[in-house]
């Protein structure tokens, strides 16, 4: 009897052993490489532009003429260009919004550009985009919007499930590399759609893209929503999030427009003055990036196809703005005194070099400015390969008697900037409190009090 039961034994270890891990901790969950290099792109736009331009509208019914959509000087490559000079890594084309207008010649259906004046229907919106992006060297997003208020099918839910894939399949295979494909289901009244078709269809030719998703597609997205559309991530920011026990990295994208309540552009008088400041688009910035997430900023180009005067000076004051207070030439921990060159490797400006958390420095990362200067702002970026390490950190200068605690908090994550009360100091320290596994810290910046 014991023999048997030692073989039992021996059989359920042997079973055991063969089966796969299962995570079951936060600390356990690390995510993909796709979803490591997306994260690093840090700050994108997405690009709404179809026939609600011509009929100031934010949400289309679907019933609007193909007709009125005539663009006359459409420009994708100003688009990208004023992107590029806001400092954005990325550009997410609203290919189909909810009304089902189609801005590329779609096979699945006749409302579309092909049916529109522009460029005697001959147009290719999405291509145009795409090259546009490529020439700039930003990557290339699309948006299709699974809720359709024109197609006749829509009533049918496997019927619609057939037209929806097969535009799907169009995007994913005709242009190019993706790096995001947006999965918004607003207004969708209940209709049941079939996502794990749409991603496997994706999967299928575009095997690198990011899905975005709210939490309610939990087991079909990549990034997750963050809740709101005014550019703020409330708290402290995890990647891993719990859906009914199930934990996944799902790393949170922070959608606002450039004008304040308008997604489209529009020729009311509101839409003029609705401009984020630059100072508004900073603190968005900070609110997203700064606390470990992405920043997608929404644009609008015009009635004529081009994004107004007035949009493109605001994003390229903004790229100068942030390149003065986060660029590289604003860091003045690159200058430190001569240190170790472990502590070195987060102070130099390459996000590709790590300080590790040892034994031996006891999660203490201390630099030394050389001089006294006033600051009032750090950036710390956390290496994720390994998954989202640090617990609880804390930054604190010397002032000649005692370190000051500057910032406390819990995560870090792909990036975040903590503010202060401008202190003048010449030794700053990072102090991983709490950690799991062995963290990795890629960059540690200073930057100094601005007038």
């Amino acid at each position: 009897m014991l023999s048997k039961v030692r073989h039992l034994v021996q059989a359920l270890a042997c079973l055991a052993a063969a089966l796969p891990a299962v995570a079951q901790n936060f600390s356990d969950i690390k995510p993909s490489p796709q979803q490591v290099a997306w994260q690093d792109r840090a700050f994108g736009v997405i690009v709404h532009f179809g026939t609600n331009t011509f009929l100031d509208r934010e949400w289309g019914d679907g019933k609007a003429d193909p007709a009125v959509f005539n663009p006359g000087q459409v420009d994708p490559v100003q688009w990208a260009r004023a992107v590029k000079s806001a400092g954005a890594n990325y550009m997410i084309l609203v290919a189909k919004h909810h009304d089902g207008f189609a801005l590329w010649p779609t096979q699945q259906s006749d409302y579309s550009v092909k049916a529109s004046p522009w460029l005697g229907g001959k147009g290719d919106l999405v291509r145009m985009t795409a090259a546009a992006a490529k020439q700039q060297g930003l990557g290339l997003g699309v948006y299709l919007s699974p809720w359709d208020r024109h197609e006749p099918r829509y009533a049918d839910a496997k019927a619609y499930d057939t037209f929806y894939a097969g535009q799907l399949v169009e995007l994913a295979s005709g242009y190019g590399p993706l790096v995001e494909w947006w999965l918004d289901g607003a207004g969708s009244a209940g209709h049941v759609y079939d996502f794990e078709r749409y991603v496997a269809e994706l999967r299928t030719y575009q095997p690198n893209a990011m899905v975005f998703a709210d939490t309610a597609l939990f087991e079909y997205g990549d990034i997750r929503w963050v809740g709101n559309e005014i550019g703020v991530i409330e708290g402290e920011n995890w990647n891993v999030i719990d859906r009914h026990g199930k934990l996944r990295w799902r790393p949170v994208e922070v959608d606002t427009p450039l004008h304040k309540d308008f997604w489209f552009w529009n020729s009311r008088p509101e839409f003029d003055t609705s401009l984020k400041t630059v100072d508004e688009l900073m603190q968005n910035y900070e609110d997203s990036v700064g606390r470990g997430g992405q920043l997608v900023l929404g644009i609008a180009p015009d009635r004529r196809g081009l994004l107004p005067d007035a949009d493109v000076k605001r994003l390229t004051e903004f790229g100068e703005a942030l390149q003065r207070r986060y660029g590289d030439a604003a860091n003045v921990a690159a200058r430190h005194a001569r240190t170790d060159a472990l502590s070195a490797a987060a102070l130099d400006n390459d996000p590709d070099t790590s300080w590790v958390v040892t034994p031996a420095n006891r999660g203490v990362l201390e630099v030394d400015l050389g001089k006294p200067v006033s600051i009032d702002r750090a950036l710390t970026m956390e290496r994720l390969e390994d998954g989202q390490l640090v617990r609880r950190y804390v930054i604190q200068a010397w002032d000649g008697r005692r370190w000051q605690t500057l910032s406390s908090a819990q995560a870090i994550g792909h990036m975040k900037i903590d503010k202060f009360e401008p202190v003048t100091t010449r030794r700053v320290r990072l102090c991983v409190v709490s950690s799991v596994g062995t963290p990795a810290i890629r960059e540690f910046k200073l930057f100094a009090r601005q007038p």
